[in-house]
């Protein structure tokens, strides 16, 4: 593979706003744009934000009994959702770790949508190609559909600007999902709040983006980078792949209980969970709020009464609480419960934290 970056169709868009760029998934990805992170983060929770997020996969499942394949590899059960809706997932090694997190949008019997991260798209697809029976097809639509996110209490407001053929678009319960035109819009997001995505073919992504903006600018809305994404995602406990989850971190040790269709009889790492749900797991994933000055990070100890108990998994300065907060693995023998005080070695400096019950701010997704 070349070491080349990939950048998405909206690529020149972001460069004639100013957005400083960096690498994520292997794309080059906006960051945040000159208003800065802040700025952008407090959009989306007092009006709207608008985000490329192309970088994400696209999987199209397709052929016949699609679903129900997809259903025997993914952990979430697909039968208790009808076709227009979407689904939280997660795809597991025969150990119980999580090879990725995505979304599963069921067209119906034969169809499915799978919205991957960026840097797990291939290996999910290679997963599904290697486990599919005759009939079943794994198409690549990662270079032909432009993900973009309208998210913060105001995006109703703000679509009906844009499709207004399509009045229903701004009505949808929360994961379902309808197509205005050509235009797939989903109520689904990263952030916390009411939201939508928009997968959008990508000849047609830069039109979009740029109705979007100029209706969102009259609503206080603006542009938004991965920058924003992150803080607003981790003030939800909202899990990152590769931080929060991975393969050395099961769905039950993050939390992600929930996500797993625990009486369906097949899906990968089934027989490793049910084992380590009964037994109970080592660690548990555990929200910190800082107490002190200074933000923790990932990958900083954490201690109570002077003795390692834990991990950070991810950590930043929380915009809207003005404070550092973070998420931890933490041993379940220490006997850390909610509202205990530790501390974070942030750098050889012991930043004092209590541990909470995400989300940190309340969440307004529905």
């Amino acid at each position: 593979m070349s070491d080349e970056l990939i950048t998405g169709p909206l690529h020149d868009r972001h460069v004639a706003l100013g957005a400083t760029l960096g690498a994520f998934g292997g794309w080059s990805m906006p960051i945040a744009y000159p208003a800065g992170t802040v700025a952008e983060h407090t959009a989306v929770r007092e009006a709207v934000g608008i985000f490329d997020v192309s970088h994400l996969g696209k999987l199209l499942v397709r052929g016949a009994g699609a679903a129900d394949f997809v259903n025997s590899c993914l952990t979430a059960d697909l039968g208790r959702i009808a076709p227009g809706k979407a689904q939280y997932t997660l795809c597991c090694t025969d150990s119980g770790g999580v090879v990725d997190d995505l979304i599963c949008y069921l067209d119906g019997p034969d169809e499915v949508l799978l919205v991957p991260n960026a840097a797990n798209a291939a290996r999910v697809a290679e997963l599904l190609r290697a486990a599919s029976p005759a009939g079943i097809e794994i198409v690549d639509r990662h270079r032909e559909l432009a993900v973009i996110a309208v998210q913060g209490p105001r995006s109703a407001e703000l679509l009906p600007t844009l499709f207004a053929g399509f009045p229903g678009v701004s009505g949808l319960d929360y994961m379902a999902f309808a197509d205005a035109g050509a235009v797939r819009v989903c109520r689904t997001g990263y952030t916390g709040e009411h939201g939508y995505e928009l997968l959008v073919p990508a000849e047609q992504a830069a039109a979009v983006w740029d109705g979007l903006l100029t209706g969102a600018e009259p609503l206080g809305g603006r542009p938004c980078g991965l920058g924003a994404r992150d803080t607003l995602r981790t003030e939800m406990g909202y899990p990152l792949h590769g931080q929060d989850l991975s393969e050395e971190i099961t769905p039950v040790q993050a939390g992600s209980s929930w996500a797993v269709g625990w009486s369906k009889p097949a899906f990968w790492g089934r027989e490793a969970l049910l084992g380590e749900r009964e037994a109970g797991p080592a660690r548990r994933l555990r929200g910190l709020r800082a107490t002190g000055r200074g933000v923790p990070r990932s990958g900083m100890t954490v201690l109570k009464a002077g003795e390692p108990v834990g991990v950070t998994t991810s950590g930043t300065f929380s915009p809207t609480l003005r404070t550092g907060i973070a998420l931890a693995l933490i041993d379940t023998a220490a006997g850390v419960a909610a509202d205990d005080l530790v501390t974070v070695d942030v750098r050889g400096r012991a930043l004092d934290a209590r541990v909470v019950t995400p989300p940190f701010v309340p969440s307004h997704v529905r």
